[in-house]
């Protein structure tokens, strides 16, 4: 068989198009990513792929917190991944809560490329995060289309996938998690490397907030 051409687009959200801040505390990082879309798209394969690059194709009804060490750029991060349900009989916006966006420092959504009723659950999903907004607004979003090894059986297109990734300021890949070890890697460093940059930027902005107050409360008391 020959070598399967997996495509890993990368849309990257406007909303996180910021420099690489450079950070001289080599601190642990803790990221917390949580993992959403429909039953039966890949996302425990998705994470043990990650986690142990084996491929496994079947797993239970079972929500789980995966927890691993990374490390990266010297970094050592601890990653938390909370591998969610879609129960069959809820209804979409009974399918997040609000414990889970709160938790959450990134989302991965997942769809298969073959089912387009998965690709609508993820449209729903993404459009509830934004509607209840209780996921932090800098936290990163990437949309992923799983099973790409299944051209035969496309029911979404390459292209659908990645202008509503755009049009959502999200961030797009598409892959195969039974295939490749490759593409499932670029996802998770890349929700890590956003998280990173959210975290510094929030980090930087409470500072200069910090700079703001004592500047205020200077010239405050010089008015009196």
């Amino acid at each position: 068989m020959g070598e399967i051409d997996e495509m890993v687009v990368l849309v990257k959200p406007s909303s996180q198009l910021v420099s690489k801040t450079m950070d001289g505390n080599q601190h642990k990082v803790e990221a917390n990513v949580l993992l959403l879309g429909a039953e039966n798209v890949g996302k425990s394969a998705l994470t043990v792929r990650f986690l142990t690059r084996r491929f496994i194709g079947e797993y239970g009804d079972i929500e789980s917190i995966y927890s691993h060490i990374d490390k990266t750029d010297g970094r050592e991060i601890s990653l938390n991944i909370w591998d969610s349900l879609y129960p069959q009989s809820c209804e979409t916006t009974e399918s997040i809560s609000d414990k889970q966006l709160q938790w959450a420092d990134g989302v991965i959504l997942v769809y298969s490329i073959c089912d387009r009723s998965s690709f609508e659950v993820v449209r729903q999903q993404v459009q509830l995060i934004r509607r209840t907004r209780k996921l932090s607004t800098s936290a990163p979003i990437i949309i992923v289309g799983n099973k790409r090894d299944l051209q035969h059986q496309r029911a979404v297109s390459s292209e659908e996938g990645r202008l509503f990734a755009l049009s959502a300021d999200c961030g797009f890949f598409e892959i195969s998690a039974a295939e490749t070890y490759h593409g499932v890697l670029l996802v998770f460093h890349e929700i890590l490397d956003l998280i990173k940059e959210s975290k510094a930027l929030k980090k930087g902005m409470a500072g200069i907030k910090g700079i703001v107050r004592s500047v205020s409360a200077v010239f405050g008391k010089k008015r009196e």
